[in-house]
């Protein structure tokens, strides 16, 4: 039989099981708090005279703050203006989870500066709803389950939307190519394309 042993004896290495556990769980913390938080790993401001006023038009509404020139919209977005709904993912330009309409085109938040969006119409997942009323692609990807974890699900939605103001009514080619800057790591891309279709339906419903 194994004989136990001390969970505080160190080891030839110097270090105990205790203590590297004890480690380990310290760093876990440190990076869920701080190192690592949704919206950008951006430090504390160090510098107040590096602060610039921008105004930003979201959702409607005009926002006029001081930033710094090196942060993005995303960590605006999330950090200073509490505008959650544009999530976090990649933060390089690859996931698509950061989605956001410029001026109708859908940008990634995470690699846009927060002043190079002065002067524009941005709209955010929250800007597609009237009221409580879910938007039309909001809608169709309810109806046609196009979600599984739905953590992607804001930025496929704003894509959804791009792709349907430059083209109302896309084949599932189009609409695969239109959507394949996001990324899904659940694999709904089948009921994303329904949905991107139903959405397609459900506006030419609103117009007609």
């Amino acid at each position: 039989m194994a004989s136990e042993r001390d969970p505080n004896q160190k080891p030839p290495g110097g270090v105990t099981r205790r203590g590297f556990l004890g480690s380990v769980g310290a760093g876990a913390a440190a990076l869920a708090t701080g190192v690592a938080r949704p919206g950008g790993a951006i430090p504390e401001i160090t510098d107040p005279d590096e602060m610039m006023q921008v105004a930003l038009s979201i959702n409607g509404r005009l926002h006029r703050l001081l930033v710094e020139p090196r942060w993005t919209l995303l960590f605006v977005l999330r950090e200073r203006l509490g505008i959650n709904g544009t999530k976090a993912g990649c933060e390089r330009g690859e996931c698509g989870s950061c989605t956001v309409l410029i001026d109708g085109q859908a940008r990634y938040a995470c690699m846009t500066l927060a002043m190079e969006a002065e002067g524009t119409e941005i709209t955010t997942i929250e800007g597609l709803m009237t009221g409580e009323e879910l938007g039309p692609v909001q809608q169709a990807f309810v109806t046609h389950d196009g979600f599984q974890c739905g953590y992607c699900t804001s930025g496929q939605i704003v894509a959804a939307e791009s792709l349907l103001r430059t083209n109302a009514a896309p084949t599932d080619d189009e609409i695969r190519r239109g959507m394949s800057g996001n990324l899904c790591r659940c694999g709904a891309y089948a009921h994303i394309v329904n949905a991107v279709a139903g959405a397609a339906e459900l506006k030419k419903g609103k117009t007609s």
